[in-house]
This record gives structure tokens, C-alpha cells and sequence, in this order.
């Protein structure tokens, strides 16, 4: 019987509530009169009454339109609501009081008062009655989700309220991890100790926990939401008011932090700028050009107005995405964009792209770069950073084009890990062939760590205070060189220029290099959040070392000698080092060409390090310290 009242129209329901506030108009007045009098009145005092009973209800019935109550929802019946209730009342109770004066009436004189007061109570009463009568309909009748409010506090309240006209939604208490609020009722509802969530979740069967805690920073809120989805609960936040009228994003507090505070020099982007002079005109292939430093490349020497730009990518949607920015940025010039497929590793598809179009320099940035990653994977990143390099190398110099620059790092300086050793050894190789030819200038440049490129230390810190924390750093005392990708990829565009034929390796004039636990302690504070530590337990986020890697230093260096030349260009430097005769680098790389079609990962790295180590005493060797590459 009672599921019918779900079902009923707007129209239905608005001439219920009508009819409400009619009826309880007598009703009102006979509790009035017996309340006065002491005892309920009787037949003959209920008819004389009877004028006043019909005025009183015909009114009722125009007041309630006019005020609109019947339309106001029962979920919505709250304050205002309530004050027009009471104004129908007043009116009322001023109508009986002008009858008793005229003597229209035989009610006490006090019956106009308490009139309206019995009819407020009452109107608002019965619409809270029928309102939990159609909330207990409605949840028998369809799905129920349970829920508990994460916040004893103001917003916490806010939303209890809301939720109590839910007609499928039934909260059951609030968790808080204030103890002083702990066993209050607010807002009707009890407030538990947060310590007690598993018990309360799984005994009250709760199906969603909503975070009532806008002011909490965002990587508090994060680590609560966490520990609460463990429990396979389904995890809302609440935006805060300043949010939901659109004074604060509803996204989270982080920042970019600005390059000078992670350099810890003055940012090099306009210093180096220029060096174009061996691209204006030219037709440019870039290796990797989808990567990082690839696609930055390609966006930079756009600037110098090349003839042509050849992208040589090895992934598809890459090479798709940089071609189609690339495209836009060059409808105002009349450089052709020419995407090409293929990977450096692939020796006919090299040559055929370098004669096809012409090829006058190459930028060589595809490599393996993550240390880790090509810790587990030698074969992959041999194979790729050493035998690529030497394929597009060889390429470049059979077809005799004007210049090759060389992508390396500092990595390779001293290298202890199966990256850096690929690298150094990818300098070996263009150096070599340097010395051996006369007609493409090689030369090499060296980087730091390159802030905001793919793998890289610092979107990983960002992405870890997004997820309230821990971050995480090798070793209190590891350092890095942090450079911008704009520096990086000026440098290698100034390093073309600059080069004379003879494999220079160039390297920026980085200032010192940065701890890394210093830069997550930036990372975290211009974020906006604090950090925990024993000296500040209550802060944000957790700074906790992991230990260092395989493959990976305490510091990197630049050169093997520290000692560097100077250039034309004030913040380029060269580094001067000795290297493998031509004969040695023939077995190092037969050797290794060897382990690899094996398929023999320690084979392979085991050869590779052996000339490392080799290369690492030549140039170590006393009298060598000014030798040329």
C-alpha cells in the first residue's frame, strides 16, 4: 500500500500536502481549546466554533497556495520553509483573534496564540513524519548504499544533513580522528575512532566512505583515501565549498618548481641561444625524435629554418604525435616535416632515409637511457645505444654528410652499470670514427640529468607527493647535474656548430651538482605541503631512502679528467680524453657483437666492461690528462 506513494504524481502529492495544512487547521483549534480549558471540549463548544472552523480552513487553503508550502518537497522542508508555515500560522492566529473581539468567537483569548503555535509544530511535524515514511518506502523498496562520513567537522555536518532526505543513501555514523569527538552524537549520528574503521565497515556493512576533510592537504587526504579502499570500501572526497563556487580548482596544490630552484645556478636558456649556423638550410635528421630530448630537438631547430626535418622514430604513436605538432608548428615556414619508421639498429633503412632525402646533419638522440630498466635488459640496451649508434654513425659517414652529434651523458664517465657503459662505449665509437674520416665532422655531447624528460627523478617526486607520499631517494648523500630541456637540446644544437672534426665531447657549465634529497624536499615544499620528518612529525610528505640501485653512483661526473677546455661560447666546455686505439675498438665490438647474437646477457656485459675498464686506465694513466679523443 505504502510503495504506491513512490509512484504518485507532483500534482498528486502537492494536493496531499493542500489537504495537510487544511486539516490540521481544526485540529490545531480543538488542541488549543482543550489545552487552555484543561479537558476536550465538547459537541455542543466544537459547533459553536463552527464559523470559525470553516474561516480558518478556507483561509488555510488560499495562505498555503499563496506561500507555495505545497510545493515546497518534504526533502527540502527546512528553515525557510518552516518560517512560511509560521507566517500561515500568524495569520491565522490573527483571523481567530479578531473574531474573538467581535465576538464571533467563544475560544479563550490566549487561543489565537497558542493556535500557532500548535499549527507550526504540527505542520512541521507531519512533513518530517511523512518524509521518514517515504525515506523507509523508498530504501525497502529499491537499492540502499550505507555510508560513513570520514570528518566530524563542519563540512562532515553539512553533508549529514544533506544525506538525511536521501531516499538511498543511509549513513551510519562518522569516523574522525579527533579523540574529542569521539562517542558525540552529531548531527544525530555517533562519532567513532577512526582506529576502529575495519570492525565498523565490515559489522554496519558498509558499501562507501565519503571524506568530509576539504581543509586537509591534498597528500593527508591521499593517504587516508588509501588505507580505506584497502578494505575494499569505495572512496569519495568531498570538494570544498571554496571549490565548488569556483574560488579554488578542484585539482590538487602541485606546481611546476621553478628550474633556478632545482639548478641551483641561473637558468642558461637565453645565454645559449643562436647556433644555428650549421642548420639553416640543411636538410636535419633527428634519431629518437619522439623522445624527450628528440622532440625538443625538433621543436628548437625548427627556429634555425632547416629545408627539411627527418624523424626517425622506432614507435608508431611517437612518431605520430611529434609529427602532427611538428606540422602546426611549421604551416609559417617552409621546412617539410618527413616522418620515417624505422629504427637506428636497421642499417639499409638508415642509408636508404639518408639518401633518399638528402641528409645533411644528424642529431643521434634514440638510446635506452632508464638505469634500471637497462640494467635488466644489457642485451636490449647494447644493442641499441651501442650497435644503433654505430649503425647511424657508419651510415653517416659512408654517405659522407656534413655533421653527426652524438646524444651521451655523464653517465659515461666512469661508468659502473650497463647504461653508462653503453654509452661511454657509444663515445668510443663516433670518436673513432673521428679519427678516421676526414669528411662528416663527429663530435659528442655530454648531459646531466635532464629535468621533466620521460624516467627522469623529478616527475616521479611529483607523482609521489600526488599520492600523499612516501618519496622516495636512493641515498641521503647522491648527487646529481640537473640541467632544462632547453639547455640540453641548445647544447647539442650549439655543439653541431661548434665542432671541428676531431670527436669533442662538449659539456655545459652546470654549476655544482644538486643533492637529491634536497631536490624532493623542493619538489614537496612548492608543491605546497611540508615535510615529515622526526623534526616536524605532523608535516605532509615522507622523504625515505631506498638504497641505490644497480648500475647507479653516489655522483656523476663530467669528465674523466675534470679538467675542460674552453670554446667560443662562454657556458660550453670541452673535455679531453684519450681512447682505445682502432684495433682495440674492432674487438670490443666483435666481442660484443658476438655475446649479443648468442643471446648471452653476461657474456656480453661481462665483455663490455672489460674494455670499459680498459678505456678508464688509459685515460687515467699519468701524461694523459690534455690527450685528445
Amino acid at each position: 500500500m505504502l510503495e504506491r506513494l513512490t509512484t504518485l504524481s507532483r500534482s498528486a502529492k502537492q494536493t496531499i500536502l493542500l489537504v495537510l495544512d487544511i486539516v490540521l487547521v481544526p485540529v490545531s483549534l480543538l488542541v488549543s481549546m482543550a489545552i487552555l480549558s484543561g479537558y476536550l471540549p465538547s459537541a455542543a463548544a466544537i459547533v459553536a466554533e463552527a464559523p470559525a472552523l470553516i474561516l480558518l480552513t478556507t483561509a488555510s487553503a488560499f495562505l498555503s497556495i499563496a506561500l507555495g508550502l505545497p510545493r515546497v518537497q518534504l526533502k527540502s522542508y527546512e528553515l525557510s520553509a518552516l518560517g512560511r508555515s509560521a507566517a500561515l500560522a500568524a495569520v491565522l492566529a490573527g483571523i481567530l483573534g479578531i473574531m474573538v473581539m467581535a465576538g464571533l468567537s467563544d475560544v479563550e483569548v490566549g487561543a489565537p496564540v497558542v493556535l500557532a503555535l500548535i499549527y507550526t509544530v504540527f505542520s512541521a511535524a507531519s512533513r518530517l513524519f511523512l518524509l521518514q515514511i517515504l525515506i523507509s518506502v523508498y530504501r525497502q523498496t529499491g537499492a540502499e548504499t550505507r555510508v560513513m562520513i570520514y570528518g566530524a567537522g563542519v563540512t562532515g555536518v553539512q553533508l549529514a544533513m544533506a544525506l538525511k532526505s536521501s531516499q538511498d543513501v543511509r549513513l551510519l555514523g562518522f569516523l574522525d580522528d579527533n579523540t574529542v569527538l569521539h562517542g558525540m552524537t552529531v548531527a544525530g549520528q555517533t562519532v567513532y575512532p577512526a582506529q576502529r574503521i575495519e570492525m565498523l565497515l565490515e559489522t554496519h556493512k558498509i558499501d562507501k566512505v565519503l571524506l568530509a576533510m576539504p581543509s586537509l592537504s591534498q597528500p593527508r587526504l591521499a593517504q587516508i583515501a588509501r588505507r580505506v579502499s584497502r578494505l575494499k570500501v569505495e572512496v569519495q572526497t568531498l570538494p570544498s565549498f571554496a571549490q565548488l563556487i569556483g574560488e579554488e580548482a578542484i585539482v590538487d596544490k602541485l606546481a611546476p618548481v621553478l628550474p633556478q630552484s632545482v639548478l641551483g645556478r641561473e637558468h642558461f636558456a637565453d645565454a645559449l641561444d643562436g647556433g644555428c649556423g650549421a642548420y639553416e638550410g640543411r636538410v636535419v635528421m633527428i634519431s629518437g625524435a619522439g623522445g624527450s630530448i628528440g622532440s625538443e630537438l625538433c621543436r628548437q631547430i625548427l627556429h634555425c629554418n632547416p629545408t627539411k626535418l627527418v624523424l626517425l622514430e622506432v614507435t608508431e604513436f611517437t612518431l605520430f604525435s611529434i609529427e602532427r605538432e611538428l606540422r602546426a608548428l611549421a604551416e609559417e615556414t617552409l621546412c617539410q616535416i618527413v616522418p620515417v619508421l624505422a629504427s637506428v639498429c636497421d642499417a639499409r633503412a638508415v642509408t636508404a632515409t639518408i639518401r633518399a632525402h638528402g641528409v645533411n646533419v644528424i642529431l643521434h638522440a634514440a638510446a635506452y637511457k632508464h638505469v634500471p630498466m637497462v640494467e635488466r635488459n644489457p642485451i636490449a640496451g647494447i644493442s641499441n645505444n651501442i650497435f644503433g649508434t654505430l649503425t647511424m654513425a657508419q651510415a653517416a659517414a659512408d654517405t659522407g654528410i656534413e655533421r653527426f652529434v652524438l646524444v651521451s651523458t655523464d653517465k659515461a664517465v666512469r661508468p659502473i652499470g650497463v647504461m653508462g657503459a653503453t654509452k661511454r662505449l657509444s663515445e668510443i665509437v663516433v670518436g673513432d670514427l673521428a679519427r678516421r674520416n676526414s669528411t662528416t665532422i663527429f663530435t659528442m655531447v655530454r648531459f646531466g640529468n635532464v629535468l621533466g624528460s620521460s624516467g627522469s627523478v623529478v616527475p616521479i617526486f611529483y607523482e609521489q607527493v600526488s599520492r600523499g607520499g612516501p618519496v622516495t631517494v636512493t641515498d641521503p648523500d647522491v648527487t646529481r647535474y640537473f640541467m632544462t630541456v632547453q639547455e640540453a637540446c641548445r647544447l647539442v644544437l650549439w655543439a653541431g656548430t661548434l665542432a671541428q672534426g676531431s670527436g669533442e665531447i662538449f659539456v655545459l657549465d652546470m654549476g655544482k651538482p644538486v643533492r637529491i634529497v634536497e631536490l624532493a624536499r623542493q619538489v614537496i615544499e612548492g608543491s605546497g605541503y611540508s615535510v615529515r620528518n622526526a623534526s616536524n612529525p605532523d608535516g605532509d610528505i615522507e622523504i625515505i631512502t631506498t638504497g641505490l640501485r644497480d648500475g647507479e653512483k653516489l655522483h656523476e661526473e663530467l669528465s674523466i679528467h675534470q679538467k675542460l677546455a674552453p670554446t667560443a661560447h662562454p657556458k660550453l666546455s670541452r673535455a679531453r680524453e684519450v681512447a682505445l686505439s682502432e684495433f682495440e675498438i674492432a674487438r670490443a665490438l666483435q666481442g660484443l657483437r658476438s655475446a649479443v647474437d648468442k643471446g648471452d646477457a653476461n657474456a656480453a656485459v661481462e665483455e663490455m666492461m672489460r674494455w670499459v675498464k680498459r678505456d678508464l686506465v688509459a685515460n687515467t694513466a699519468p701524461g694523459v690528462a690534455t690527450g685528445d679523443l
